[in-house]
This record gives C-alpha cells, structure tokens and sequence, in this order.
C-alpha cells in the first residue's frame, strides 16, 4: 500500500486541493475494493500542528498526525499556499528538511497549483520542469532563476517529482498519477466519476497575457505601452528601438531581462490576446481579426495563435464564443 501525506501548511491554503485531493485518492480505493482488490493509497493529513485554522478562523483543519509521527511515506502533495511566497516559506521553514529526508528515502513529491513556490523552496525543482498557475509565473521566474518553468503546462513529471498547473488543473494531475499507480482503467473511472477532461495537457487556452510590467526600467515599459497600443499596426524590433532610441542589442537585452520575453515575443502575445478577445465576444469571421490585428499571413497567424493558446483560432472561438453558438 502507498502511504499519502497531504500536507497541512500554515496559512492560506486551498481546501479544494486538500479535500479534493482525499476524496479521489479515497474513491480509488473504493473502486479497487469494489473489484475485489485491496486498497491501494493510505490516505494522512499531514501537519505542522494538531490544528491549522483556515480563512480568518473561518474553517479548521484537524491533520490526522503530525510531521514529526511520519518515519516514512510514499508520495507528499503540496497543496497551494495563497499569501506572500517569502513569509508562506517562512512559516513552514519546518517541513522543508522533512520532505528533502522523506524524497531522499524514495518518496515522490507533488505540487498544486501555486504549490510550486513551496515546493521549488526545497531546491527539488533545480534544474527541472515545472508548471504552475500561469498569473504567477513572473513572480516565479524572479524567485526562481535556476527553475526552468513551463507555464503553457498542465502536468510536469520527472525524477519522481510531479507539479501541475493553475487552479482545478491539480485534478488532471490527480488522474495522471492515478494511472500511473493504479493503471488506466481505474484512471478512466475516476475521470468519468468526477467529470475531470482526462488527457489534458495545457492551460495556454486559459491564459490571459496582461504584459510584465513589475519592473523598474521605464524605457522598457514604454516600450511595452507603445505595442499595447498600436499592436494593429506591423511593429518590427528596429522600429521600436528608433522610437526610443536604443540599439537594436540593447533594447533586446534590457527588454529580456525585464519582461522574461523577446521584443517580437511580446508583439505576438499583444496581438494574439486582442484577437482571443474578438474571437470570444465579436461576430467577426477569423480573416477579420488576424488584420484587425496586424497579421496579413494566414498560416503565419494560425500558427502563432496555435503556439500561445495550443488551439487554433477557429477551435479557440467554438470554445469560447457563447452568442456563435447560439446563433449555429
């Protein structure tokens, strides 16, 4: 039997990854027992003290052991942890050599959601993958330099190290590793049971780019306000640095630095995210947005979109726009 250590930090932490995380590790062992099989997870709340208080006292959690009552376990979830990323490390300063002895020994470990900011504390993540919830990636990337995050990304998985996505996206992880455990009939069962979209991969459809403005060079952001505003129009690199006068090399590299992305990075992601928004809300045919913003190469267009959302635009607006699909 695989023993599971549902982490109980202190301070903000989602419920849903908690609860939800134990009741569908729970179901799987209802299933396996259902089929005259033995249980396979020993499911523990896990924590730093006999009761953690949630929300302002609103709910209290009550772990079923503490930390220091587990000599070893098999897989450890963390759950995400809402607040200040330095101050939630601080406060569970504890845990940390805990879970490096626990993966030392052979445990495997699993972020959720923001989860990874805790996680990539332990200095696990060094070098490796890793997702998280897309609005956070900035503030990961500046905290974390040596961690190559993958915000396009659902689920990463290497080295017995898992860490998934934003939000409700800790539930496609949920699944993964329930097939990688129990094997892909159980997995099926429990995706149907809970209605989780097994097989998802990534949440670039979900993301909303709304530029990297947390920095301290004005030149850049000026930069950056330039595209956002005349995004409709062919933007080239060197037309923007004659505009402000630097040198193609330098507004590259100061560009970089401070927004994590290429100058024709940023134009791409400008555009693509007005042309998500007509898509979602206008009646307009997708030859009207690509040059409404900027684009005249239809394959160009096509597979840039496809390259930032992981949909196409015409599967992108079938998705999303509810009054096209009143109207068909």
């Amino acid at each position: 039997m695989k023993h599971v250590s549902i982490l109980i930090p202190k301070g903000h932490t989602s419920l849903v990854n908690i609860e939800g995380t134990h009741q569908i590790f729970s179901e799987v062992n209802n299933l396996r027992t259902s089929m005259g099989k033995a249980p396979l997870f020993d499911i523990q709340m896990v924590g730093l003290s006999k009761e953690t208080s949630q929300r302002e006292g609103l709910f209290t959690i009550k772990p079923d052991c503490l930390y220091t009552d587990v000599a070893k376990t098999d897989l450890i979830i963390i759950p995400a942890i809402h607040g200040q990323f330095v101050q939630i490390v601080e406060a569970n300063q504890a845990l940390i050599p805990w879970i490096l002895h626990q993966f030392n020994k052979g445990a495997e470990v699993a972020s959720l959601c923001i989860g990874s900011f805790f996680l990539a504390a332990t200095g696990l993540l060094k070098g490796k993958q890793c997702a998280t919830h897309w609005r956070f990636a900035n503030e990961f990337r500046g905290l974390y330099p040596d961690v190559e995050l993958v915000d396009d990304k659902i689920i990463t998985d290497g080295d017995g190290i898992y860490t998934s996505g934003g939000a409700y996206s800790y539930l496609n992880l949920l699944v993964y590793m329930i097939e990688k455990y129990a094997g892909r009939d159980i997995a099926i069962l429990i995706a149907k049971a809970f209605m989780i979209d097994i097989d998802r991969t990534l949440q670039s459809p979900f993301i909303i780019f709304q530029g990297q403005k947390a920095h301290e060079d004005e030149t850049v952001k000026k930069a950056q306000e330039y595209i956002e505003k005349n995004f409709e129009e062919k933007i080239t690199v060197d037309r923007i640095a004659e505009t402000f006068a630097l040198g193609r090399r330098s507004l590259e590299r100061r560009f970089k630095k401070a927004t994590c992305n290429t100058v024709t990075e940023y134009i791409q992601r400008v555009k693509i995210e007005a042309a998500k928004k007509d898509l979602e809300t206008g009646q307009k045919n997708v030859y009207e947005v690509m040059y409404d913003v900027g684009y005249s190469d239809v394959k160009a267009f096509r597979s840039i979109f496809k390259k930032i959302t992981g949909l196409s635009p015409i599967e992108y607006r079938n998705k999303y726009n509810k009054e096209l699909l009143v109207m068909d």
